[in-house]
């Protein structure tokens, strides 16, 4: 059964993992929230997400959600593979967020004392449930994608730089529609890549292993059933 849930044979893998990387990305949702609410600035993606927001008067799960498809549309150019979970992804982390936000489950912090904490506290929720959505096998998100697929034809330049560049590009274009930039945002650049590392490293986890099935080949497990 580990076997089949791991590698997706049946649709009940397929299924059973589709709920979990869905709520996995809901509890992320819920990181990324906190990481916002510590008012010292917004990671680079959520500058831009909360600058289309803040320009177009839409919610911050909408403002995700449509530049996920966008970044999707983007993979799907650089013929890169695309997995259900992509599409869970794109969903359901921007609405998670919006829903923690229609609670007011945390109020925003009121000084950088309390925000850096609040900030780690969401980056490190954020590093957990990567690895539990990851285990799912169904895709990485799009963003993360993106960032491969560029790196792949891009071979002169380190995949770091890469990443460098992708973030300098959505903080810049967030900021100039309004969204937050600020300490945070030097944190969420830096701080995000060790804090995933030590949350793999504690669980013994190690992403180049896991072998994402392809959205084709989810659909062909289902249609022979």
């Amino acid at each position: 059964m580990k076997n089949e849930l791991r590698e997706n044979r049946s649709v009940r893998a397929i299924v059973l993992n589709m709920l979990i990387a869905a709520v996995s990305l809901f509890f992320n949702g819920f990181g990324i929230y906190l990481t916002i609410q510590a008012n010292i600035g917004a990671g680079p993606w959520d500058v831009l997400s909360l600058g289309v927001s803040k320009t177009l008067g839409i919610l911050y799960g909408t403002a995700s959600i449509a530049i996920s498809f966008a970044i999707l549309g983007m993979d799907i150019l650089l013929r890169e593979p695309i997995g259900i979970a992509m599409f869970i992804d794109a969903v359901v982390v921007g609405k998670s967020v919006d829903f923690f936000n229609s609670i007011n489950a945390v109020p925003p912090c009121t000084s950088i004392w309390t925000g850096i904490p609040v900030m780690l506290l969401g980056l490190v929720i954020m590093g957990y449930t990567q690895y539990t959505y990851m285990i799912a096998s169904l895709g990485c998100g799009p963003r993360d994608t993106l960032l491969v697929g560029l790196a792949k034809r891009v071979k002169r330049i380190p995949i770091g730089a890469v990443s460098i560049a992708i973030l300098s590009l959505a903080t810049l274009i967030g900021w100039l529609l309004g969204g937050p930039v600020g300490v945070g945002t030097l944190i969420c650049a830096f701080c995000t890549g060790p804090i995933m590392q030590m949350a793999f490293t504690s669980v013994r986890f190690d992403a180049t292993r896991v072998h994402h099935q392809r959205l084709q080949d989810s659909f062909r497990v289902v249609l022979s059933r």
